[in-house]
């Protein structure tokens, strides 16, 4: 069972996460843990310090049960298996320590923002959310659903790299693809390499992720876009054919690096118009599988 960690402040950012989790049409039973971080405003500590803290806690308690419930009913009668867990602190800092704690499949975060401007800027929770979570998360951006056609549209970035290996493994071990409209995106740059060979590259890939995605998404279909940069690429194709969800993969990194955030992975997320799902491997799983090929070249 896939367990995924929802994070939940009573928005409709937040509210609008769990919505958009329901159309991926999990083929399997799910645990969704419902997290609830509550936050004391720095102008705010000082009466914490008496009588109020206790009553101010208790209506943060409340709000965060409330949500909670929402929650729920949004899911309906799916099959779900629901945990609520409510905690105190740093927003971003406290949902990172979570998901480092449960190690969930994906972590789920809202974000607030969804003009041209907000995007870039995104919010400060999930901005550190998507920086610091070891693991793969989904930051859902809302939208208008007027004009957008009924199928799921999923678009994933593709190249010659082990990120993208990481973004076709986390889709497919997600089982996300039911009855989506799936394209595969390969950019070429052409300010780098001649035309004819940075084509055939991208053939290569597309045909590579079509032979890995047939089993569960065999109507794929793939595109390749000529931009002398990729993020742009991505973020035009996604803006101008109303895709729902992006996804990038994304190397694990540790301080400095982890700041940084990969560039095409920090451009898309910070302007493309759609929610975006980063697929990062966990390294206890590298370390499986570190493991299982010292194993298999001994025997």
């Amino acid at each position: 069972m896939k367990k995924i960690l929802l994070t939940i402040d009573g928005s409709d950012a937040s509210l609008e996460a769990a919505r958009f989790m329901v159309q991926l049409n999990f083929r399997q039973p799910v645990e969704i843990v419902v997290a609830t971080v509550i936050h004391e405003p720095p102008s705010q500590k000082s009466f914490l310090v008496d009588g109020w803290s206790k009553a101010w806690l208790l209506r943060k308690r409340e709000q965060a049960n409330r949500s909670f419930e929402e929650v729920q009913a949004i899911f309906g009668d799916l099959d779900v298996q629901f945990q609520q867990v409510v905690r105190e602190g740093h927003p971003g800092e406290t949902i990172v320590s979570l998901a480092k704690e449960l190690q969930p499949d994906l972590v789920v975060v809202g974000a607030k923002g969804h003009s041209a401007v907000e995007r870039i800027l995104l919010g400060s929770t999930s901005d550190y959310v998507a920086t610091h979570v070891p693991g793969s998360v989904l930051v859902v951006r809302q939208s208008d659903d007027a004009g957008r056609p009924e199928r799921l549209r999923i678009a994933i970035g593709c190249d010659p790299s082990q990120q993208t290996e990481t973004a076709l493994d986390e889709f497919m071990r997600l089982g996300w693809a039911g009855e989506a409209d799936v394209r595969v995106l390969s950019v070429t740059d052409r300010s780098v390499v001649d035309d004819f060979s940075e084509d055939e590259v991208s053939r290569r890939c597309l045909e590579n992720a079509f032979e890995k995605l047939n089993a569960v998404a065999p109507s794929s279909r793939g595109m390749v876009i000529h931009c002398d940069h990729v993020g742009d690429g991505l973020v035009d194709y996604v803006d101008s054919n109303q895709v729902d969800l992006v996804i990038v993969g994304e190397t694990p990194r540790g301080g400095f690096e982890r700041m940084l955030l990969g560039s095409t992975t920090r451009f898309v997320l910070r302007h493309a118009s759609s929610s975006v799902l980063i697929a990062r491997r966990r390294r206890s799983e590298d370390a499986q599988d570190e493991s299982v090929s010292e194993q298999t070249a001994s025997v």
